[in-house]
């Protein structure tokens, strides 16, 4: 008896030590927990982008990521509503204990985000985990670009993924049709103008300015015009400039009824069945309008208000580690570090249109070299990169609340014949008193 016993409790002991990876593996790497052979580290990605805007690219690139990873399975989880609705659904999982490894932020939320959660500078993953790639972000990203992931405090928060800036869209066939240049409007008055004849001549709307969840387009107007959303940390956009450009806006779409007030997914597919001659939106879109359009389409730098100077906010995310458990934050890293290769950011600039964040890719033979040279329309958004300002970023645990007042006043701008600077100086009032 007293044998089987102690045979019993041999084979309970190997069955635990098995079950608890038996120790750390020497070949293993990167990782402080071992793992049973085959076994994958699964983690979240959460990201933002729709099958219209880089769906199916996330898809390939995590298809293809897992296809060769021996270690990691990604899990991706698309997320509605833009950065505001990944910021609000991570405040519930959290709160549930549930948290992703990766999440794409938004710039506008860089702050929001850093004081709000947790995150792991990416630095100190691959130090902790992938020596091989501590030169990494130094000899891939230039300065000024990794400082777009750099929150108010100084600290790297994640790595610049999607960079893009807006460009005007342009159905030329529509444009000929008006008699108007196909070449384009150059300044916000010429763009006005171009609207209005476009709406006469063709009974089409002129054009339609993006309304997603967030405010990243109207920011363009405005901040090209002379005004700040932000000065030292309080909203600044009811300046004489920036009253300007929202009453320039409302009589777009109220007064003259050649600019088209409808959300961003309709608003862009009305451009591609033809019923507006041109859109204002992000380079990201660039595949699915010049996939799906059956017009002749061109884009053109975004347009500049005469005798200013064109300031517009870098759009896209960073990607930032959220990981808290160690095996986790190595599999991020693992990912991200794939995402971040010239095959993994070629593939996503041909499936979206964003900038290529990082150097080494866009004069590559081996990337997107001979993409650029036979895409035209990828070249306003590169040749305008001089003109990027920061995405405007509330700081302070109300950034949701102060973004979704911006959106409330957006549409009661738009919606109809109402004051706008008095409409624009109470929201602005509103949101600093959230910020006191």
């Amino acid at each position: 008896m007293k044998k089987i016993y102690l045979m019993m409790m041999l084979t309970l002991i190997t069955l635990v030590l098995a079950a608890c990876g038996g120790g750390e593996s020497e070949d293993q790497e990167g990782s402080d927990e071992a793992q049973a052979p085959g076994e994958k580290t699964q983690i979240e990605y959460w990201h933002v982008n729709a099958e219209t805007q880089g769906g199916e690219s996330v898809d390939k690139l995590v298809e293809d990521f897992n296809a060769q990873s021996d270690t990691v399975e990604v899990v991706a989880r698309y997320n509605p509503d833009m950065y505001a609705g990944l910021m609000s659904n991570l405040q519930g999982d959290v709160a549930a204990g549930n948290t992703p490894a990766v999440v794409q932020v938004g710039w506008a939320f860089l702050d929001y985000f850093s004081e709000n959660f947790h995150y792991t500078e990416p630095q100190e993953v691959i130090e902790q985990h992938h020596e091989e790639d501590a030169d990494f972000l130094e000899e891939n990203f230039l300065p000024n670009v990794l400082d777009l992931a750099v929150n108010s405090d100084g600290s790297q928060v994640g790595v610049p993924y999607s960079l893009s800036t807006p460009v005007l869209y342009l159905n030329e066939d529509m444009l000929e049709e008006a008699g108007l240049d196909p070449a384009g409007p150059k300044t916000w008055e010429e763009v006005q103008e171009y609207a209005k004849t476009i709406k006469e001549e063709t009974d089409n709307y002129g054009i339609y300015i993006q309304e997603p969840a967030d405010t990243w387009g109207q920011q363009a107007i405005v901040e090209s015009n002379g005004a700040n959303f932000i000065e030292d940390g309080q909203a600044a956009f009811a300046s004489e400039e920036g009253i300007e450009a929202f009453e320039y806006y409302q009589d777009l779409v109220v007064e003259d009824e050649s600019a088209l007030h409808i959300g961003w997914d309709q608003g862009i597919q009305s451009f591609i069945d033809g019923n507006v001659g041109m859109l204002f939106t992000t380079i990201a879109q660039r595949n699915n309008v010049q996939s799906n359009s059956e017009f002749n389409i061109s884009a053109i730098e975004s347009p500049s208000w005469e005798g200013e100077e064109r300031r517009l906010p870098a759009g896209g995310a960073m990607l930032a580690i959220t990981a808290e458990e160690e095996d986790q934050q190595s599999a991020a890293w693992e990912f991200m570090r794939y995402l971040y290769s010239v095959e993994g950011i070629s593939e996503w600039t041909k499936g979206t249109g964003y900038v290529p964040p990082r150097e080494g890719v866009a004069d590559n033979p081996d990337g997107l070299q001979e993409f650029l040279e036979e895409n035209e329309m990828m070249q306003p958004a590169i040749s305008q990169m001089d003109s990027v300002v920061p995405w405007a970023s509330f700081p302070g645990d109300a950034g949701l609340e102060a973004e979704q007042k911006l959106l409330d006043m957006r549409d009661v701008i738009l919606g109809g014949d109402v004051d706008v600077e008095e409409t624009v100086t109470n929201t602005e009032d509103e949101i600093n008193e959230l910020l006191d």
